[in-house]
C-alpha cells in the first residue's frame, strides 16, 4: 500500500465521518476513530467505489457489512471512554471491530460463519492490526475465557439477550444490541449495576438475525 493511496483513503474517512456527524451526534473520540478506519479494506470486492457511502452493502454468506452510519451509531452508544475491554458478538467483515481497536485497548469479536472469520482475519494482519482477537463460534456462547467485559456489542438482531452473556459482562460494564420488537429492530443500551441490568431504547435500526450454531 503506497503512502498516497493510504492518503487518499483516510481523506475519504474524514468525509464520510463528516457526513454521518451531520446526521448523529459523535464523539471526538468515535469521530477520530472513524477517520482512521479505512472501510475500503472491509467491503467486497468491486464495492470499493462504494466503500465511504453510508450504506450496508452485502458479503457472502447472506451477511452484510452494517452502514457506516450505523458502526457509528452503536460505538458512540458504547461509551468507549475508560473501558478497556469489548467483546463484540458477530464479527461480519470485522469493520465494526476496527473502529472499536481505535476506541479500546483489548476487542473480542466471535463470528459463527468460518469463511467470513477468515477473511477478517486477513484484513486485520494486512492492516498490522493486534489487538483484535478472534474466535470461530456461536457467538451467543460468549467468551467465558477473557470475561468479564466492560462492553459489549451485539453486531446481530436479536429478541433477547441471553442471560450468560449478561455474566460476562463487568458490574457498571455496558451492552448495547439491536433489539428485535414484532416487526421493529431497536438499539438498546443495558447497563449493569451492582448486577442489576437496566436498559433504553435509543434508535432504530436494521441488522441480519442472530442465528445459532456455526456456519461454513
Amino acid at each position: 500500500m503506497s503512502d498516497f493511496s493510504s492518503k487518499i483513503r483516510l481523506q475519504k474517512c474524514k468525509y464520510m465521518a463528516d457526513e454521518i456527524s451531520k446526521v448523529c451526534t459523535l464523539s471526538d473520540d468515535t469521530y477520530k476513530a472513524l477517520c482512521l478506519s479505512e472501510r475500503e479494506h472491509f467491503v467486497p470486492k468491486g464495492f470499493s467505489r462504494h466503500a465511504y457511502k453510508l450504506d450496508a452493502l452485502p458479503m457472502l454468506a447472506d451477511q452484510w457489512i452494517s452502514s457506516p452510519l450505523t458502526v457509528a451509531k452503536m460505538s458512540e452508544a458504547l461509551t468507549c471512554k475508560g473501558a478497556d475491554s469489548v467483546l463484540e458478538i458477530g464479527c461480519g467483515s470485522g469493520y465494526q471491530a476496527l473502529v472499536l481497536s481505535k476506541l479500546i485497548r483489548r476487542v473480542f469479536t466471535i463470528e459463527r460463519v468460518e469463511r467470513l472469520l477468515m477473511e477478517a482475519r486477513e484484513r486485520f494482519k494486512n492492516l498490522n492490526i493486534h489487538n483484535i482477537h478472534t474466535r470461530f463460534d456461536d457467538g451467543q456462547n460468549g467468551w467465558k475465557e477473557y470475561a468479564p467485559y466492560d462492553r459489549i456489542l451485539f453486531s446481530a438482531s436479536i429478541p433477547k439477550i441471553p442471560e450468560n452473556i449478561f455474566e460476562q459482562l463487568a458490574d457498571g460494564g455496558i451492552l448495547v444490541a439491536p433489539i428485535e420488537k414484532g416487526h421493529k429492530q431497536i438499539i438498546t443500551r443495558f447497563t449493569k449495576e451492582n448486577g442489576t441490568i437496566k436498559s433504553e431504547e435509543l434508535d432504530d435500526c436494521l441488522f441480519v438475525p442472530v442465528k445459532d450454531g456455526k456456519g461454513y
